[in-house]
């Protein structure tokens, strides 16, 4: 097995199916090579020895596939428990130091809940706070997506600071980020139902209507009509 960038760029292009596959999700502006999800999640994740340095090269490719497979790469990476402490650093550095690759929401929520999130948990997590202030919706939805990880940690901080993360975020109209507001929320709100409430009982008025319907999606149904109302 190649393990190499352009071994995995082989791998996708023997897949491609472009009049199958015509990845119509894809609202970027790089050319598809149209291989199937489900093929390209495998083949990550028969490359997730993929040195660093090739996932980083692998970012340079033009085509969307590639640059998604190497987020799918990263997160297959840090799935691994024995994964030595430099190289989950290498991971993380590496998905904000490129995040200039990254042009469509898929990307995001496919790495940034485990290379981001999960190893800012016993961190500062002053970055999620910098990405938030950022005029880039796609850096917002990472500050958004990235606490994921945050909600069932037990960790009364970061959960916390998904909070404060959210109410930086609260009336942001862009739809990249108002979803992921609002399911963060959401799923914050399973592990501290009083917090999410409180939350809402101060921003509901002032939220998207798409996050606030994520947002109260657990509640009880007397509850969220009275949140929507």
């Amino acid at each position: 097995m190649d393990l190499t960038a352009s071994g995995l760029v082989d791998e996708l292009r023997s897949q491609a199916r472009p009049d199958e596959y015509p990845q119509k999700h894809y609202h970027g502006s790089a050319a598809v090579l149209g291989v199937r999800m489900g093929t390209l999640f495998e083949i990550a994740k028969r490359f997730t020895a993929l040195p660093l340095g090739e996932v980083d090269r692998l970012l340079d490719v033009a085509e969307y596939e590639p640059r998604l497979a190497a987020f799918c790469v990263l997160d297959f990476k840090v799935r691994k428990p024995r994964l030595p402490a430099g190289e989950r650093r290498g991971c993380y550095e590496l998905y904000l130091g490129r995040h200039d690759r990254i042009d469509t929401w898929d990307m995001v929520d496919r790495a940034a809940p485990r290379v981001v999130g999960s190893y800012l948990l016993d961190k500062p997590r002053t970055p999620l706070f910098e990405l938030a202030r950022t005029d880039d919706p796609l850096r917002r939805r990472t500050a958004m997506t990235a606490p994921l990880a945050f909600t069932g940690s037990g960790d009364r901080d970061a959960l916390a600071d998904l909070f404060a993360l959210a109410e930086l975020l609260v009336d942001d109209t862009d739809p990249v980020v108002s979803k992921p507001v609002g399911i963060a929320l959401k799923y914050a709100g399973t592990a501290d139902e009083p917090a999410l409430r409180a939350f809402l009982d101060r921003y509901a008025a002032r939220m998207p209507r798409p996050a606030l319907r994520y947002a109260v999606e657990k509640l009880d149904p007397a509850d969220r009509r009275s949140y929507l109302e």
